[in-house]
């Protein structure tokens, strides 16, 4: 179908708990996302079908939207009047998502390769096997049997190397026997993408006993990587065997017309084709209940992580553990003994799907948020990094014995743009707090845009930019983006209440606002969604807005529905350690934002 037939569009994603339904349609001359339902996700007992949460979500459409779509279970198309839809799109993660197992020859080169190439297909990686990760053979075999994984991803050797360390690896597979999460009668789908000289070897250890797929060379040389033919391997892979196994998922795929993708691999590729579009460094983050995913792009090399320890429900004692208590008692704006935080947090990990009820109880949850996001995106860094091994290994066993460290790809003072998505991003009270929580955590450099998913619909247009760019890019901007503004902050620390930096505004109706920020404020100016304004910016010394110390800067700042923060509080963010200059000093900045009601800024006894 010519993509420019597409006038009406149904979209779902298929989540662990709901699924979510949404209409796009053409209106004059572009595409608005108009009408949207959602209904309990039903692949689980008692239904174990997941059309029924499907129909469901769309029937809500019908009812809000007054178009018939259904007839009976069949959905109707092309579209007639105010009948049927030209297409329909689905994702999914539900039951569970898309679980892999990623093994390689050397743990920091194609090892980690096959995790990139794992993980931005979509899939969680349960656990990464390399033949250097220390693990004895046993061990290794014992791990493959249990994890049970949905698919196994095996990389290993550069073409036209050595073959016999990836196929030790693929006899630790053979040995262990694997058996797929779900489905009891068929074999587990195992994808080689190594050295093409070890294929009929690795084919004749796991031909017969697995499902295997060859694929090309995710590592074909050192200096290249080569992800995208194994991603859309475990792309095929995924609705061939994994969905096929799922409840219902057969006469959901019969259903679309175009294939179903992991949720998390949809929200990347929306997040790849706007930093591709629009020429963008990107970094955007999904905070769920139970994991964090972080997405980026930069110099159009896209990377993704998932935190599969980090979320605001599930796993919230995860990231108490990880960041460590006082990390979380430094972001709270009054005093609050180690005990009754304690508290309020394991209250939480009992009745883990509650929402805060006062602003304290907020305040609590959204200061656990800024070090999930942090913690998300200090893990993000380690992986999003540039080759490792490059003009440093000279051979595979030089590589063994060498711990060879890749730069981070995680540049913030050329980042342009930063999304959050999730619950605690998405909804909270006052969109400043989900600018502050992602300031707070990411500490942006220089000049950067800050923006919210609406209502979570990015893996709906990440699938429908799959068959229709345009469509999906405009209801990106337009209807799932919320921008809130723009942050500025120069790198360095300094003295309390010196001079930070100074700053002259033109505004679009040639007002003027020029003034100096002292070290440790912060500063809100409005500026309304859509406009944009001429900053020059005057560093003290010792300061750098990404062109130098002292050096002056002359750019453009958008607006959006919170304006733009001035941030002189310092890179890194400087935090008192005394407890009363602690609490005033947060609460000044809440005041300065109008980050939570007047009331709320009082000392706590």
């Amino acid at each position: 179908m010519n993509p420019q037939d597409l006038r009406v569009i149904l979209a779902t994603d298929c989540g662990s708990t709901t699924t979510k339904a949404i209409l796009i349609e053409k209106l004059g001359d572009g595409y608005r996302q108009t009408y949207r339902g959602e209904a309990p996700t039903t692949v689980e007992a008692p239904f174990e079908d997941v059309t029924r949460g499907v129909l469901n979500a769309i029937q809500e459409i019908e009812e809000l939207s007054g178009r018939h779509i259904l007839d009976g279970e069949r959905i109707i198309t092309p579209a007639n009047g105010t009948t049927g839809v030209d297409i329909y799109i689905s994702t999914s993660s539900a039951g569970g998502g898309l679980q892999i197992m990623v093994a390689g020859v050397v743990k920091s080169m194609s090892a980690e390769s096959a995790q990139r190439c794992a993980l931005g297909a979509g899939a969680i990686v349960m656990d990464t096997l390399a033949a250097n990760d220390g693990r004895p053979s046993y061990e290794k075999i014992e791990r493959i049997r249990q994890l049970r994984p949905d698919m196994l991803l095996l990389a290993g050797g550069t073409d036209g190397g050595t073959v016999s360390h990836v196929v030790e690896i693929a006899e630790y597979i053979a040995a262990a026997d694997p058996r797929p999460r779900l489905g009891i009668g068929y074999q587990l789908p195992v994808i080689f993408a190594g050295n093409k000289e070890a294929r009929s070897q690795v084919q004749h250890l796991l031909g017969d006993t697995t499902a295997l797929s060859i694929a090309e060379n995710i590592r074909p040389v050192l200096e290249r990587e080569n992800l995208m033919p194994a991603r859309h391997r475990i792309h095929d892979l995924f609705l061939e065997h994994v969905m096929a196994q799922a409840p219902g998922y057969k006469k959901l795929i019969s259903w679309t017309g175009a294939p179903i993708i992991p949720t998390p691999a949809a929200v990347g590729l929306i997040i790849e084709t706007v930093a591709r579009r629009e020429g963008l460094n990107v970094v955007g983050v999904d905070i769920g209940g139970a994991t964090t995913d972080v997405f980026s792009v930069f110099h159009e090399i896209f990377n993704r992580t998932v935190s599969a320890n980090l979320g605001m429900s599930y796993s919230i004692a995860n990231v108490v553990a990880e960041a460590g208590l006082d990390n979380i008692r430094r972001w709270l704006p009054f005093a609050f003994d180690e005990q009754t935080l304690r508290n309020q947090i394991k209250n939480k990990m009992i009745r883990p799907t509650t929402i805060p009820q006062t602003v304290t109880d907020l305040q609590v949850e959204q200061a656990i948020a800024r070090e999930a996001l942090r913690l998300a995106l200090d893990q993000h860094k380690e992986l999003a990094v540039g080759l490792k091994g490059v003009q440093q290994e000279r051979s595979v066993s030089d590589a063994f014995t060498q711990g060879a460290s890749g730069e981070s790809l995680i540049d913030m003072r050329t980042l342009d743009l930063i999304i959050g998505s999730g619950g605690i991003l998405s909804h909270a009270p006052r969109r400043v707090q989900s600018m502050l929580m992602m300031m707070d955590a990411y500490a942006p450099l220089g000049i950067t845009q800050l923006a919210v998913d609406s209502i979570f619909m990015m893996p709906h247009l990440g699938v429908l930019s799959t068959v229709h760019e345009q469509a999906a890019t405009e209801v990106f901007v337009k209807d799932c983006l919320v921008p809130l503004g723009t942050c500025v902050a120069p790198i360095g620390t300094g003295k309390i209440g010196e001079p930070c930096f100074s700053y002259r505004l033109l505004f679009p109706d040639e007002r003027v606002i020029a003034d100096t920020l002292g070290y440790g404020e912060i500063r809100l100016l409005p500026l309304p969604s859509g406009q944009e304004a001429s900053i020059e910016l005057a560093p003290a010394k010792g300061f750098d807005f990404g062109v130098g110390k002292g050096k002056k800067l002359v750019g453009k700042v958008k607006g959006g529905v919170v304006g733009i923060v001035l941030d002189a509080r310092g890179r890194p963010i400087t935090i008192a350690n005394e407890e009363d200059m602690r609490v005033q000093q947060l609460q000044a900045w809440a005041a300065a934002v109008g980050l939570y009601p007047s009331e709320e800024l009082k000392i706590k006894n």
